[in-house]
């Protein structure tokens, strides 16, 4: 059993959200769907919470109304093993409203930030000599999507 499960809310689309993550992700599925009972704070049957595996992690999403929102220092951060995975993610999340940010860094059309980095970008980052290194940051730190050959040549 997890020991700590990370608890996304969201205002009213968390079944939405559930369904393009685990459409996104290997060895992922929802697992649960409860909701809302009569008398709570939103409609009966609605709802209420999207029980989940995200390559294998669980998550809990819940419909909790406008009292919550996301903010930018919590983010799901994925290790990607290709620029294939890097495209594929970034395209999809940032599809439909997402916003792009640096350094690999996005926001999806929920509010969630993720980061979509290579799984060696500290490898590629400091193996290197110590300009090199400077110029691979700078060119880092200029890029939204992040491109692991114009890296790699920096």
């Amino acid at each position: 059993m997890q020991k700590i499960t990370t608890f996304l809310t969201y205002n009213d689309q968390a079944e939405e959200a559930v369904r393009l993550y685990v459409s996104l992700f290997e060895n992922s599925k929802i697992t649960k769907i409860t909701h809302y009972p009569p008398g709570a704070p939103m409609p009966a049957g609605a709802v209420m919470k999207v029980a989940f595996k995200l390559a294998g992690q669980q998550y809990v999403a819940l419909n909790g109304g406008s009292y919550f929102s996301f903010a930018e220092g919590v983010s799901l951060s994925v290790a990607c093993e290709n620029q294939a995975e890097i495209d594929r993610l970034w395209d999809a999340l940032t599809a439909d409203g997402g916003q792009p940010g640096n350094c690999g860094w996005l926001k999806d059309r929920f509010g969630v930030s993720w980061q979509i980095t290579p799984a060696n970008l500290g490898e590629i980052l400091r193996d290197t000599t110590p300009e090199q290194s400077q110029r691979r940051m700078q060119a880092l730190m200029k890029m939204y999507k992040i491109d692991i050959a114009a890296l790699e040549q920096a």
